[in-house]
């Protein structure tokens, strides 16, 4: 009756990852539950039947009550330790209706697990359907609210420290033991760095990416996305990496700041000397990407490059800090220079000659990539990624599909 194969769980290292693990196993209970309900009218206790009944009460006597306490006596705790302002009115409003659900499903479990016992031994064969569908209910809400908020938080405020404590007592409440310090044999030499990256691995799962769920219009998705990077205080959010290619085909990127984004593209500012600005002169051509690792999100942005007019450069240009107009006119990016002592020498005489009112130079304005394609990245457990891609049409309309991982 349940017969998805299980998914590898993560190790205790990411605690918020086993904790969707586990809503993820609770999830495929719960509907094996609901399978059951429609299964025993028509064939009764039947060996199915037991053996789903088994499999449900299995699960929920032994592991769903660590998950409860995993909240309660950790996650919970810790999280209005650190909490502040707008996390903190969350918490404060969330956590009282996460531990009344807790108590609403443990008295629910416990009608449910004598129908359930008997359906296992083959004594019985009454499945409460109004219980099995609040149950089902409020564990479906319950699970939603934690991964829709208290997840997310965990996410962003936990350090690596409180990480780890999180992990070892969810480990230590299943009885398992702490993980044996490596011991590097003295023949040995230990590992570098560089081998040891690729041991460096996180399980993605806080969200899934669907064709129904996303825009006809990339743009409009993209403002859907970043709209939520900031709601989630991404760290530079407009941060993107920009790659260029010069004119022997060798690709170089960097990371600049987008300062705007519309239907007509995606927009940057810089020196046009710099070399950047002499790869794309002479290969009008981009890729952008967008990492947003809180949400686990990347956004891939190819097209051609175009320069915006004078007067949105001067626009711009015009309402930057003093100090970030004078290092445009003092810095030629990109060049030489003997020391830092004589930037700033040249930053000195350039704001002796400027005063309050520098003019933009001419070597200096705006880039805008004009999309032809445009990939959301959704990372998945298990590499088993989400990936929908957009193609602009002759006819300037977009077309929509799916890509594998």
């Amino acid at each position: 009756m349940n017969t998805l194969l299980p998914e590898p769980a993560p190790d205790f290292d990411q605690p918020v990852a086993v904790l969707k693990h586990c809503h993820g196993r609770i999830r495929k209970q719960l509907a094996t539950l609901e399978k059951l309900l429609v299964h025993l009218p028509e064939y009764g206790a039947d060996e199915q039947a037991r053996q789903a009944a088994s499999a449900v009460l299995k699960y929920f006597d032994k592991a769903a009550h660590l998950h409860h306490d995993d909240e309660e006596q950790d996650l919970l705790p810790m999280l209005r330790a650190v909490a502040q302002g707008e996390d903190a009115a969350t918490l404060q409003a969330l956590a009282p209706r996460i531990l009344q659900e807790h108590k609403d499903m443990d008295a629910m479990w416990q009608d449910l697990h004598e129908q359930l016992a008997a359906i296992a031994d083959g004594s019985g064969t009454q499945l409460s359907a109004s219980i099995v569908r609040r149950f089902v209910q409020c564990y479906q809400g319950h699970m939603e609210r934690e991964e829709g908020f208290v997840a997310p938080m965990a996410l962003r405020l936990f350090g690596p420290e409180q990480m780890a404590r999180l992990g070892g007592a969810m480990r230590r409440r299943r009885g398992l033991d702490e993980p044996a310090a490596s011991v590097t044999p003295a023949s040995h030499a230990a590992p570098t760095i560089g081998e040891r990256v690729a041991d460096l691995r996180k399980d993605y799962g806080q969200a899934s990416l669907d064709e129904s769920d996303v825009a006809d219009d990339p743009v409009a998705q993209f403002a859907r996305w970043f709209e939520e990077a900031l709601k989630a205080e991404v760290n530079e959010p407009n941060a993107m990496s920009v790659a260029t290619v010069d004119a022997d085909g060798r690709p170089t990127s960097r990371i600049v700041l987008v300062k705007q984004f519309d239907a007509r593209g995606f927009t940057w500012y810089t020196n046009y000397a710099s070399q950047k600005g002499k790869q794309l002169e002479s290969n009008p051509f981009a890729a952008l990407l967008f990492f947003w690792s809180e949400l686990e999100r990347q956004v891939r942005i190819e097209g051609k490059v175009e320069r915006t007019s004078a007067e949105e450069s001067d626009k711009y240009f015009n309402s930057r800090p003093l100090k970030s107009r004078l290092s445009a006119i003092a810095s030629e990016q990109s060049e030489p220079i003997a020391s830092r002592a004589a930037l700033e020498e040249h930053y000195e005489e350039v704001a002796r000659q400027y005063g309050e009112a520098p003019p933009r130079p001419q070597h200096w304005g705006g880039f805008r990539l004009v999309p032809e394609r445009i990939e959301f990245w959704q990372g998945r457990r298990s590499r088993f990624h989400d990936r929908i891609v957009y193609t602009r049409q002759e006819d300037g309309s977009w077309a929509r599909q799916r890509l594998q991982p």
